[in-house]
């Protein structure tokens, strides 16, 4: 299925940064989605009755600095391949449109079949349907893509603000009494995902409204991320070797001063000792400045790797990103496995410092393969599924193809 490496000829060099972030933010969706398929009471949305203190600060520490980031880096990472998409496009002299449509495609397929069989919080179905977006407006200019990027992320802050407020009319007796009957369904929930396969699947089926009523809300920050990785793709932000260190670390600074404030008020509401009725309000406040805290890791990201420990832990990381559509859909399996009717049934079973623990040794163990399977071929499984679909064709190693970091998710 994979071609080898050696057969590749006149391949172009990937661009290592775009590898290696996608690597990394591999860690922090591996983290949201174990504790999420792995317990209804995950990331404090509803206080477990039986979570430890210990149980509790992980996941304080989860909420903190993980949940709500790293979807956000994938979808500017998104936006970054999609220019690459269609420099592709552009060399092979083929229309991009069919192309990036059969590939948008492509992306439903395996979402849904993910979201069926596995997780239900997918995120390729949400980058298929939005990715047509990106199709439409790709001819922009660079600095008109960062604009309507900035109104967009301004246009959706204000909504979800103004809905947190609104939930501050509730009492702390009736937030609780809402989180009551939602919790009165858990039972049902855990029998089916303990159950046999067709019990998870019905399980999946289930959850999926919840799931996809979260695209209208969360649909808006992705669509703003993905226009700043069009606009960084457009002017080769990560192949040009120029020196934006100064502009990366004040990035850093003012991500962290406005991001990390948000996503503490947001753990203490959810995870802490805020009262349930400050649960929603804070949960939006930690989504509108979750995406400066994302800039701030891919800015600190970008200018440790040009350091020399960092420069080898882009060779550790970038081969996970290059195959990075397969990992993701690999760690829903694993954790199908783990957690579910499909294996051990354990869900409900263990608490957060334990499954936080198992999804480190997991991405440890992906990196592993990840640069083994790298070493001797150009595509991951699903990646070479996925390109087939792009291109219409087998890929193989004609000189009108090429490696580039727009390959992978």
């Amino acid at each position: 299925m994979a071609v080898t490496a050696s057969h590749v000829q006149r391949a172009q060099p990937r661009i290592s940064e775009l590898d290696a972030l996608r690597g990394f933010a591999l860690l922090g969706i591996l983290l949201v989605n174990a504790l999420m398929m792995a317990s209804p009471y995950a990331l404090g949305t509803i206080d477990d009755p039986g979570a430890s203190a210990f149980d509790r600060t992980v996941e304080g520490l989860v909420q903190t600095f993980v949940a709500g980031k790293f979807y956000l880096m994938f979808s500017f990472l998104f936006g970054y391949s999609f220019s690459l998409q269609l420099t592709s496009a552009d060399r092979d002299g083929e229309r991009p449109v069919p192309r990036l449509l059969r590939r948008s495609l492509g992306l439903f397929a395996l979402g849904a079949l993910h979201a069926v069989l596995l997780f239900s919080g997918d995120i390729l179905m949400t980058y298929a349907v939005l990715g047509l977006i990106l199709i439409a407006v790709r001819g922009c200019a660079p600095q008109t893509a960062l604009r309507a990027a900035w109104i967009v992320y301004g246009c959706v802050s204000g909504i979800l603000l103004l809905m947190g407020l609104a939930s501050l009319v509730m009492s702390d007796a009736e937030a609780a009494d809402l989180d009551a009957d939602l919790a009165a369904g858990f039972p049902d929930l855990i029998a089916g995902y303990r159950g046999d396969a067709s019990d998870v699947v019905r399980a999946n089926l289930a959850q999926l409204p919840d799931a996809l009523l979260a695209i209208p809300l969360m649909g808006g920050l992705v669509v703003a991320a993905f226009l700043v990785g069009l606009r960084c793709g457009k002017v080769h932000f990560l192949g040009d070797r120029a020196d934006h260190g100064a502009r990366l670390r004040r990035i850093c600074r003012l991500g962290v001063a406005v991001g990390l404030p948000g996503s503490v008020f947001m753990a203490l509401a959810t995870s802490g000792p805020l009262g349930p009725r400050w649960a929603v309000f804070a949960q939006m406040v930690g989504t509108v400045t979750a995406p400066a805290l994302t800039a701030a890791y891919v800015c600190g990201m970008l200018l440790l790797m040009r350091t020399a420990r960092g420069a080898r832990m882009t060779a550790l990381l970038a081969p996970a990103g290059r195959m990075a559509l397969t990992n993701y859909l690999s760690q829903s399996l694993v954790m199908a496995l783990v957690f579910t009717g499909y294996g051990l049934a354990w869900y409900g079973r263990l608490g957060p410092a334990v499954v936080v623990l198992g999804a480190i040794a997991l991405y440890a163990a992906q990196l592993a393969l990840s640069a083994r399977l790298m070493g001797r071929y150009r595509y991951g499984p699903v990646e070479w599924l996925l390109r087939t679909v792009t291109l219409a064709r087998l890929p193989g190693g004609t000189p009108g193809e090429r490696t580039r970091s727009g390959d992978a998710l």
